[in-house]
């Protein structure tokens, strides 16, 4: 099926539903929250009736609350099955978690994903992985539902954008990604605030916990990798908030001279959460697929069990110089 064809048969899908769900993956980031939220603003225009699930039953990240309709995001044990479950930012249906029954359930499946290792199964598949952000293609999308994105629909999917190209900075910032980002302006997007919004509004506690994650950074691989972590006991110290760990990852990327970091959030539950960003031609997705999780070249993700020890144990050897 060609995107065009999968892009008229989701808007099909759409418009003859009754009751829509729109859900996110297992610690939403900018693009799923403000891809969810685009989305639900955009069929809201259209007249159809939707509601954002969250993955788990913790509360969205405090980071995105700004966003209009972030109030609006509910439990997956609130929600009936709905006619139609888009799935967006989700290459797998398993990292929706509590809402994936719900997903496997509905009449239709819609999955909107950027992901290069999105496996779609029956889904009505609106993929490419050559789209900057999952919000390009809600973006798209709103135009094959004769909407006309407002201003509230181009500030959520404007920060989608933003977040998902690292502030315009990663590879996949494209002319035509910088295109899409004029589009949202002009339709009402204020860069200036939704950049303030997301990276000038933290806490005392995050910049403390910023401040042991770049003291912990250390070098592996022969100087090809660097990388960093944080503890749960760290947020209860700083009082920073789980949601002020995200973009920790992009100051360890400030390095010069390495080709790939990662950061290593080590939970009380016995699992660590590792964030994988490279440079220049180094691919960090191969490296998160193998090890169960996923993502882009650039920028990828993996939950792995065990502490600090074991996720660099299995992380490090994938990584450039770890076979060498």
């Amino acid at each position: 099926m060609t995107l065009p064809d999968a892009f008229s048969q989701a808007a099909r899908a759409l418009r003859e539903a009754d009751s829509v769900l729109i859900g996110v993956h297992v610690d939403p980031d900018g693009d799923a929250v403000g891809s969810a939220l685009g989305l639900m603003l955009v069929l809201e225009s259209a007249g159809i009736d939707s509601a954002p699930v969250l993955p788990t039953n913790d509360p969205l990240p405090s980071t995105y609350a700004f966003l209009p309709g972030a109030d609006r995001f509910i439990l997956a044990q609130d929600a009936a099955v709905p006619d139609v479950f888009v799935a967006l930012d989700s290459p797998d249906p398993r990292r929706l978690v509590l809402a994936e029954p719900l997903a496997r359930a509905a009449r239709t499946l819609i999955m909107i994903d950027h992901h290069p290792d999105a496996t779609p199964g029956d889904a009505i598949a609106v993929l490419n992985p050559e789209a900057a952000a999952t919000g390009c293609l809600v973006w798209e999308l709103a135009h094959h539902l004769g909407v006309v994105p407002d201003s509230r629909t181009a500030t959520c999917l404007y920060a989608a954008l933003l977040t998902d190209t690292g502030r315009f900075s990663y590879s996949n910032t494209s002319a035509k990604t910088l295109r899409v980002a004029a589009e949202m302006v002009a339709a009402g997007a204020v860069p200036n605030d939704i950049y303030s919004a997301i990276y000038e509004n933290r806490s005392a506690g995050a910049q403390a916990l910023l401040s042991r994650a770049l003291g912990r950074i250390t070098f592996a691989n022969g100087g090809l990798v660097a990388y960093s972590w944080v503890r749960d006991a760290d947020f209860v110290e700083t009082g920073a908030r789980p949601a002020e760990a995200e973009n920790l990852i992009d100051h360890v990327r400030a390095l010069g001279g390495v080709e790939a970091v990662f950061l290593v959030k080590v939970n009380g539950d016995g699992k660590s959460r590792v964030s994988l960003r490279a440079k220049d031609s180094a691919d960090v997705g191969s490296a998160a697929r193998e090890l169960g999780g996923g993502g882009h070249r650039a920028a990828a993700g993996v939950t792995l069990p065990g502490g600090l020890d074991d996720a660099l144990a299995a992380v490090l050897p994938l990584l450039p110089g770890g076979r060498d």
